[in-house]
């Protein structure tokens, strides 16, 4: 339940509509609780653009020795990515649940590879936008406008304690990612209407 009600459901800033409880609900990941679960947990990939599809493949060399076998011969025979049934563009996944850029630490802790890759200093792109962006849900509307939403999952009910522990919104913790996906100016007046919002309401 949001720890704020009275706010407006639906907030529009520039041409990005979204859900008011990324301003009101906390989150931050805890992989030391939840061992990246939301990387194998599903029955699809990633969703993907275009682009991000040959960011994958010119990553793909640099983390080849990261993946698993399994991933090795999905990527082998179907490439990186594929259309869903929902006709979406996605991730390759093994059987049926783990997205083929995954990869394990010695505690079985799940990580991306190319993340990884990046965070490392060996590849320029970190991720694809949709997995960067969870827990909030992108959905290109037309006519140049976005809705994102907060989304819910059972497996990220330590991030959720973790992010209320800290009084961390999704907003914040997601300060990155909204950066590289609308820019610095977007995320600055996101932060203005979040304050005045929040102040209003308190």
């Amino acid at each position: 339940m949001s720890r704020h009600s009275s706010l407006p459901p639906i907030i529009q800033v520039g041409d990005v509509v979204l859900s008011s409880d990324i301003l009101t609900e906390f989150f931050c990941c805890d992989l030391e609780a939840c061992k990246g679960e939301c990387c194998v947990d599903g029955d699809a990939g990633a969703p993907l653009t275009p682009e991000e599809v040959g960011e994958l493949e010119n990553v793909l060399d640099e983390v080849w020795n990261d993946l698993s076998a399994a991933a090795q011969t999905v990527i082998d025979r179907q490439g990186v990515a594929y259309t869903d049934a929902d006709g979406d563009l996605v991730t390759s996944i093994v059987d049926g649940r783990d997205c083929v850029f995954t990869c394990y630490d010695h505690s079985g802790c799940c990580f991306c590879a190319a993340e990884k890759a990046f965070r490392e200093g060996r590849t320029t792109w970190c991720k694809p936008i949709s997995c960067y962006l969870y827990p909030i849900r992108e959905k290109r509307l037309g006519n140049g406008l976005s809705a994102l939403n907060y989304h819910r999952w059972s497996v990220c009910r330590d991030a959720v304690r973790k992010g209320r522990e800290l009084r961390l919104p999704v907003y914040k913790f997601l300060r990155e990612p909204l950066i590289r996906r609308f820019g610095e100016t977007w995320y600055a007046e996101l932060e203005e209407v979040a304050a005045q919002l929040l102040r209003e309401d308190a």
